[in-house]
């Protein structure tokens, strides 16, 4: 079926020209005849306020594309390295029976970085013409199958596919339910208590052949409860990466036009060839890599690949290398089209020269496929739980030592001698269970679930304040930033140039005019001031004397629709709709004044011009610099002297400008003919016509702060994080910005160029009162970003552009926007801004910090639980001489895990606390338990344990039968955790543990449902739970002791932390100390081994240093880009981690201060 056919577009390229080039239109902006397309674009600029100049497009670091630029003519045309291939990309260079005269490596050096000297070796347009077998004027054959014509047959563009591929990206393999179940259940904690799980199973079901009772509950129960955390953790992966699979969604039905057989034809993206000839215009994005050849001011955006802030204009290829033959300068000639970035302004077409994955695009996506390393969290919980576990093993190993002992002396010289061998097999299999069941004990399997729930719950409500979360140990580790790095543009600010404020004069207002402010209501004063012949002027100069243009309404009605084109051009026309009524601005200038000349803004000259006819009169209108064209004015409207008047001027500019805001002038001469006498009849120029000029408005434009974003900053640093920011705008407009959100107090605020040069030393001295740094390139970011994490510190970034992968990827956390990010920087952040403002980041820090607070909650009731649980049962079990413990297996099963597993979702699931962030973030080296909780935990523990060791051994306290006796300790420890929940809802040493209770209506309802699952056992139990009915004293006694435990936690709040910190020995602390360094000592050398590995010949990495190696950075390119070939691959040991019984040195150690992860200055090196 043949393709349809598309409008089509006719090029006058007679008429082409650089985009830099400023032509005389003879016709109004916005009123070219090709349909469907903007105004023609002259020399677009934009007016530095800091400078008092527009900086015209493209800027003196965007014109030179790549080093090559400053490079002699001759060093171009005789570069011996211009084809050849770089380290590592050997491969795509020599391409088996390629029937074309070039390869794809050798394309892929045109754009690796820009590159001149390939352009020339190529023999330019004509060379790729003819090595393609295309055809620059038709476009590719659309009937081609192979090349030659030898061969007949084959599919379409059988060679062409197979040489240089189609435009499709090899999608990123999506995880099945399977094998993240899979990946779940490979948690080491998780395998220990399977193998415990089935141990105990296997064990009860043969107890229950010899009519024993149902031992087999506790090995059913902990699989059950590892099942349930298992898919608990994958369910909520799969879901993840569903929600983040729906987000970057693209259409299959996106179209693009392309020449073939002298057609005009849409294609879809993915269809895209090497060869094709590629019709471009406005707001179009580049899919593919190639070379400009023909169109009318075409210029690109393409700061989303590259990061360059400036629009650069496009030149034909064919013109570049007639001057590169010529030994012409090769300034502002730019042929190089880069997929990623958008056409600005101008129609044209290119030659694609790379797709897919081998285009700059393709390539940073395809080098982004790496897995995020072991979180702060995370790395300490898992050296925690390596040696709780082992301290597990050792009570375990004790207790069957012992009892093992006696066993033997029993049965060989004690009174079971006589026994059967069955009596003495069931008594050694009982002994073997209570040695499991302590292990099972000891291993919290309710920490893991803990961990999990509070994952997911802060993700699902993360998602409503506007953080999709993508990477799930993003949530915790975000609770720990110390440091963020935020772009200014749309992230800070609204990244929409607004007028904020500005002075119109007329005649009656005098010197002051009628000037408006951020404060002032500027509609009444406009409206109320100003005279309907100066409004007509205002209007007339901001909608005819313009490049910008209006797009359609997206409903494809008749209603006003958003600008386009300049920034600043933009911003004056939003200002003239909303306080001027402006109509549609087809209207405004089909309907208005004849245009009978205009200029678009001129880069020398500071200015652009129009000229319109009313009746017999012409007026001309001036906009630009306003320093400039003070220079060509004499008068004001006002009466007064115009040397005064102009020094009143330069005052406002002056003081514009000391706030940030871009100034932009207006003026006026009125001429009876046209063109004026003077010139007898010839075409003006633009200095011919600067003369005699009337000021009379000035303005001030700003990209103005969010809503919420000062104090979005103030909370940040109320929170102990440290926001700066990380900005390619200039320094002056930076300061102010950075000011008035309160970034910037008593720091320092630098530029890149001088930041990128600091020696280490130097840069690590101002690195703590860093706070702007502007003009920055992706390498500045990435440095710092890297060096703040080399100094302890756990940093999140924000980005919206390609270039910004490398320094999202190597942060702790990585932002990326999400309505205006690339797809690129998504994939390569961890949690997406779906509204793109810093004050969701603040949020998302309030969640981290719930879920590190949920673990640590846990982690304090846990252990609590654990360490009377694993002292009570070694201590009773050894001294029983029956075998027997305080609480029999059945008993520590509800205990370990029911209790448990509701307490997990109970203190998982509560939502940030209004004082969560009054307090500093935990940093790396801080040990996971605080001395806080410490203190709570074994003050509670040792209580637990006198008392139910008291009421054990000395049986006189509770004179009860065996069985009541036994059921009133039993309730009585339970009561003791019921209450302790409450406790545990408070980290700190505030004593107000109901404060928010009611906002996580979990937490209450989990609380009835253990309180009546502790009724029911007691009162129902009987011999499956050995448990009997108690009496209303009974019950008092365990009420009265489970609700001592909330006095104690005051009292342990009442005693200072450094009271604590005093009882340490010297010895104990640095032993631990010692230890510390080592272990730190040894994952540094680890780290940096498996980073040597990863990163030597990473041809992924590697392609993403060259693609972002024409950034310039003051006449020099960028070293490398290869953050992320130094982040070390790491297994996704991320959901379930369990400590299990503490042993002295642990305690000790977690006391003193020691941390299994201590802050890691040089884990990554320079």
């Amino acid at each position: 079926m043949s393709r349809p056919r598309a409008p089509t577009i006719t090029i006058d390229t007679s008429a082409t020209t650089p985009a830099t080039d400023n032509i005389p239109l003879a016709t109004s902006p916005g009123m070219l005849d090709v349909p469907g397309v903007g105004p023609s674009l002259g020399s677009r600029g934009s007016f530095d306020s800091q400078s008092g100049t527009y900086v015209g497009t493209p800027s003196s670091r965007s014109r030179s594309a790549s080093s090559n630029s400053f490079e002699s003519s001759s060093d171009l045309l005789n570069d011996p390295d211009a084809l050849k291939p770089n380290r590592g990309d050997d491969a795509s260079f020599h391409v088996e029976n390629n029937p074309f005269g070039v390869s794809p490596g050798q394309l892929s050096k045109l754009l690796d970085p820009k590159s001149y000297s390939a352009l020339y070796a190529l023999h330019g347009a004509s060379g790729l013409e003819k090595s393609l077998h295309t055809n620059l004027t038709r476009g590719l054959d659309a009937h081609e199958t192979l090349i030659g014509s030898s061969k007949e047959g084959g599919r379409p563009f059988d060679d062409r596919i197979r040489v240089f591929l189609d435009n499709r990206l090899p999608e990123k393999q999506s995880k099945s339910l399977l094998k993240l179940i899979w990946m779940a259940a490979s948690d080491k904690v998780l395998i220990i208590l399977i193998v415990a799980g089935v141990v105990s199973l296997a064990i009860g079901l043969y107890q229950g052949t010899k009519g024993e009772g149902p031992e087999w509950i506790e090995g059913v129960a902990i699989i059950v409860a590892v099942t349930i955390v298992v898919l608990v953790t994958a369910l909520n992966d799969f879901q993840r990466e569903k929600q983040f699979k729906a987000l970057n969604k693209r259409k299959d039905d996106f179209a693009v036009k392309v020449k073939r057989s002298a057609e005009v034809l849409e294609i879809p993206v993915h269809d895209i060839l090497v060869g094709d000839v590629l019709l471009i215009e406005q707001g179009n994005v580049v899919p593919a890599d190639g070379i400009f050849l023909s169109g009318h001011n075409v210029a690109c955006d393409e700061s989303a690949t590259t990061g360059e802030s400036d629009v650069l204009g496009k030149t034909p290829a064919a013109s570049v290398i007639d001057a590169m033959a010529n030994h012409r300068s090769l300034k502002k000639l730019d042929p190089f089209m880069i997929s990623g970035s958008t056409v600005e302004q101008g129609v044209g077409e290119y030659l694609v020269t790379a797709t897919g994955r081998n285009s700059c695009h393709g390539r940073v996506v395809m080098s982004l496929q790496d897995e995020g390393e072991t979180t702060p969290l995370q790395a300490k919980l898992n050296v925690i739980t390596e040696q709780i576990a082992w301290a597990a093993a050792g009570a375990t190993l004790l207790y069957f030592v012992v009892v093992f002992i006696r066993f033997l002396v029993q049965i060989t010289h004690g009174s079971w001698k006589i026994w059967s061998p069955d009596e003495k097999g069931n008594t050694f299999l009982n002994l073997f269970l209570t040695s499991v069941s302590l292990v099972a004990v000891a291993i919290p399997e309710g920490l893991p679930l803990s961990v999990t729930l509070a994952l997911a719950f802060a993700t699902k409500r993360m998602l409503k304040d506007n953080n999709l979360v993508r990477m799930l140990r993003s949530c915790e580790t975000m609770g720990n930033a110390t440091t963020v790095c935020s772009d200014k543009t749309g992230t800070l600010t609204q990244n929409e140039m607004t007028v904020v404020a500005g002075t119109i004069w007329q005649s009656n207002c005098g010197r002051d005019g009628i000037h408006f402010g951020k404060n002032d209501d500027m509609i009444e004063r406009i409206e109320a001031e100003t005279y309907k012949s100066t409004r007509e002027l205002l209007m007339s100069s901001v909608t005819r004397n313009t490049t910008a243009w209006e797009a359609p309404a997206e409903d494809g009605s008749d209603l006003m629709g958003n600008f386009k084109g300049s920034k600043t051009e933009t911003a004056l026309l939003s200002f003239m709709r909303k306080w001027f009524s402006m109509r549609l601005l087809k209207e405004e200038q089909v309907e208005g004044e004849e245009c009978v000349w205009f200029v678009p803004f001129d880069s020398a000259k500071k200015m652009s011009a129009a000229v319109l006819r009313n009746g017999s009169n012409y007026r001309i209108l001036m906009k630009g610099a306003p320093e400039m064209m003070l220079q060509h004015c004499v008068s004001m409207p006002y009466d007064e002297n115009y040397d005064a008047a102009a020094a009143n001027v330069r005052r406002l500019i002056d003081e514009y400008a000391s706030g940030s805001l871009r100034t932009i002038g207006m003026a006026y001469r009125d001429v009876s003919a046209w063109p004026p006498a003077e010139l007898h009849g010839r075409e003006p120029s633009l200095e011919e016509l600067c003369h005699d000029l009337t000021f009379f408005a000035l303005v001030g434009i700003q990209d103005p702060l969010r809503p919420g974003a000062a104090n979005a900053v103030a909370t940040c640093r109320r929170a102990g994080v440290f926001p700066r920011m990380v900005t390619g705008d200039n320094k002056l407009t930076a300061i102010a910005i950075a000011k008035e959100c309160g970034i910037l107090t008593d720091g320092i605020a630098m530029e890149g160029p001088e930041f990128r040069n600091l020696p280490i030393n130097e840069l690590d001295e101002i690195l703590p009162r860093l706070q702007v740094l502007a003009r920055s390139g992706p390498e500045d970011k990435r440095r710092l970003v890297k060096r703040l994490k080399e100094l302890g510190e756990t940093v999140a970034v924000t980005g919206d552009g390609t270039n910004d992968a490398p320094a999202l990827k190597v942060a702790d956390i990585g932002f990326a926007m999400g309505l205006k990010g690339t797809g690129v920087a998504k994939e390569a952040s961890d949690i997406i801004l779906l509204d793109d403002n810093f004050s969701s980041i603040v949020r998302a820090i309030e969640w981290g910090r719930a879920v590190n607070d949920a673990v640590k909650k846990f982690l304090q009731f846990q252990l609590t639980v654990n360490i009377t649980a694993v002292i009570t049962t070694v201590v009773t079990g050894i001294a029983s001489i029956n075998q027997t413990t305080v609480l029999t297996a059945v008993q520590l099963l509800w205990v370990n895990l029911i209790m448990d597993t509701l307490a997990a979702l109970a203190l998982a699931t509560d939502p940030p606390s209004k004082s969560v962030l009054d307090r500093r973030p935990d940093k790396k080296s801080d040990p996971i338990i605080s001395v806080t909780m410490w203190k709570m935990l074994l003050i509670q523990a040792v209580y637990q344990l006198i008392f139910i060791l008291l009421c054990y051994f000395v049986p006189s306290l509770l004179p009860y039968s065996e069985d009541v006796h036994r059921t009133t300790i039993f309730n009585a420890f339970v009561w003791m955790q019921i209450f302790n929940t409450l406790n545990c809802r408070r980290l700190d040493n505030k004593f107000n543990v109901f404060e928010g209770i009611f906002k996580n209506l979990w937490y209450p309802i989990i609380l009835v449902v253990m309180i009546a699952g502790q009724i029911l056992i007691v009162f129902v139990g009987g011999a499956a739970l050995t448990t009997v009915r108690i009496n209303g004293a009974q019950w008092g006694i365990s009420l009265i002791a489970g609700a001592v435990v909330l006095p104690l936690g005051v009292l342990a709040r009442c005693i200072p932390d450094a009271w604590v910190l005093k009882l340490i020995p010297p010895r104990v602390k640095k032993f631990v100390a010692d230890r510390a360094r080592r272990q730190e000592e040894a994952q540094r050398a680890k780290e940096l081994e498996e980073q040597r590995r990863r990163f030597e010949w990473n041809e992924g990495m590697e392609g993403v240093r060259r693609d972002l190696q024409f950034l310039k950075v003051k006449g020099g390119r960028l070293a490398r880009v290869s953050a992320m070939a130094k982040r070390p691959r790491r297994g996704r040991s991320r959901r379930a981690m369990a400590p299990a019984a503490v042993a002295a040195g642990i305690v000790a150690g977690s006391i003193g201060g020691w941390s299994p992860v201590g802050t890691r200055p040089s884990s990554r090196t320079k």
